[in-house]
């Protein structure tokens, strides 16, 4: 039996220039308010998790980055909590994916808005990648 750890490791995050290049340039996009998810897939690798995160605040929606760092919180730790579903569609894919959060809302937002968000996520991934349906505009 396998144990869940609820962890977020550096490896899991997305920092490199040419990895975050290459997700924005071949990548697809959804949205689940008030995140919007860019995600693209890439061929699993020795040492690299199966799903690796990127979280983004745009300085326009809050000048101050006690708050632009307070929704990056909020984002990671629903991610951190609900990984698990993360890494099994990927498995069940065969397939490694990177993902990138960007935020949109103008509010600061409470967690049960970002879990919600976060759990669209996983359900609208589960069914473009898994079930190999809907590739239609979900926003």
């Amino acid at each position: 039996m396998n144990k869940i750890e609820y962890t977020l490791s550096k490896e899991e995050r997305i920092y490199a220039q040419k990895r975050i290049d290459s997700l924005f340039a071949g990548s697809d996009s959804f949205i689940a308010y008030p995140l919007r998810i860019v995600y693209t897939m890439r061929e699993p690798e020795e040492g690299l998790p199966p799903v690796a995160i990127l979280v983004s605040v745009s300085k326009k929606r809050f000048k101050r980055a006690n708050k632009r760092n307070r929704v990056k919180r909020l984002v990671r730790e629903a991610f951190r909590l609900n990984k698990q579903a993360f890494v099994e569609i990927a498995l069940s894919t065969g397939k490694s994916f990177d993902i990138a959060f960007l935020y949109l809302k103008d509010e600061l937002p409470d967690y049960a808005a970002i879990e919600k968000a976060m759990l669209k996520t996983v359900a609208v991934l589960n069914e473009r990648l898994v079930t190999g349906t809907g590739n239609e505009n979900n926003s």
